[in-house]
């Protein structure tokens, strides 16, 4: 048995996906022909409160999209240091956008409005670019999944207000997020200018983002996808995946938390972990001593049928998803006990 703790990315659709998908009415989306495309984002920005939604194939193109309406070239967003936006979208926001970026440290991928406003460059010194926007990640992959107190976004809400700076959210797994707090989708749509959600991470649908906003906002997103290659034509095959995944899969992620709490547990007393990231959602980060380097132990791992991924030298992480089974925590234990 293979065992894939890599991402919750490497789930398959279910029968009952793979059912709705084969039954979708499609036309042609460039066109705005799709009616299943449709459907799928006039669903995302009801729930969410937001006039309007664009499909797109991930959520680094609507994140992308989303910094490059915000912002002119060389103004300046801010982020934390363990941002999605700046880690792992390929250097998108310069490249993309040709803004410069302000990391903020913070604790686990979260900061305060005090932080902002330590961080937004004065208007009247032409040495400084001009602060524009304001990303936050919820979770944060980086900082093991946690989640954001909604006070705190409220409150750099206000700041950004205050100082006209525009605020994005990359709710890549947002819906994680939500079932842990009880907040609502509406209540993030009120806060944000712009939201990002996934649905192929843990929805578990096989392809797509969505970008929720105004609707003259979405209509540059939608120009801005054009310009970066991601119109797609009889997308309502993958949009139905997201309606589906919608439907069926936000209340189920519960599932995802608590077996990533068991795999906590099973990792805490191991000799060879030196620590372990509080688990909020459905992400295991831990770190590894100096007994084996990261790169020998995953390499164990995966001869004993588990694959995982490296998030820094000794910090491994693990994700539970749809298609990590009970039967396959149970095997878990002994293969972590004996890894090394």
């Amino acid at each position: 048995m293979r065992i894939d703790l890599r991402s919750d990315t490497v789930t398959r659709p279910t029968t009952g996906m793979l059912e709705t998908m084969l039954n979708a009415k499609v036309g042609d989306d460039v066109f705005n022909e799709d009616p299943t495309v449709i459907a799928l984002e006039e669903k995302a920005a009801k729930l969410f409160g937001k006039q309007a939604g664009l499909f797109c194939p991930s959520g680094t193109m609507t994140n992308q999209i989303a910094v490059k309406v915000h912002t002119n070239p060389a103004n300046e967003i801010i982020c934390s240091r363990l941002a999605h936006v700046y880690n792992y979208e390929g250097g998108g926001m310069a490249f993309n956008s040709g803004v410069s970026i302000r990391m903020i440290e913070g604790n686990r991928g979260r900061f305060t409005a005090k932080d902002v406003l330590e961080n937004i460059n004065p208007t009247d010194d032409v040495h400084f670019p001009l602060t524009k926007l304001v990303t936050i990640e919820n979770t944060c992959n980086k900082g093991g999944g946690c989640y954001w107190d909604i006070k705190d976004i409220k409150d750099i809400k206000e700041a950004c207000d205050k100082y006209g700076l525009r605020l994005h959210l990359d709710g890549a797994r947002l819906f994680n997020a939500l079932e842990e707090t009880g907040e609502t989708p509406e209540e993030y749509g009120q806060l944000f200018d712009s939201v990002s959600i996934c649905l192929s991470k843990g929805l578990g649908a096989p392809v797509g983002s969505l970008l929720l906003g105004t609707k003259d906002f979405i209509w540059e997103a939608r120009r801005t996808r054009k310009l970066l290659g991601g119109a797609m034509r009889q997308a309502g095959y993958l949009a139905a995946a997201g309606i589906y995944a919608m439907d069926n899969h936000i209340e189920r992620l519960k599932e995802d938390h608590q077996r990533a709490q068991q795999i906590g547990e099973m990792v805490e007393v191991l000799p060879y972990v030196e620590e372990l990231l509080p688990i909020e959602t459905n992400i295991v980060i831990f770190r590894l001593n100096d007994s084996i380097s990261s790169a020998d132990y995953l390499k164990a791992l995966e001869e004993k049928g588990i694959i995982a991924v490296q998030m820094a030298p000794q910090l491994i992480r693990f994700v539970t998803h749809l298609d990590f089974t009970d039967e396959m925590l149970e095997k878990l234990p002994e293969i972590l006990k004996n890894a090394i």
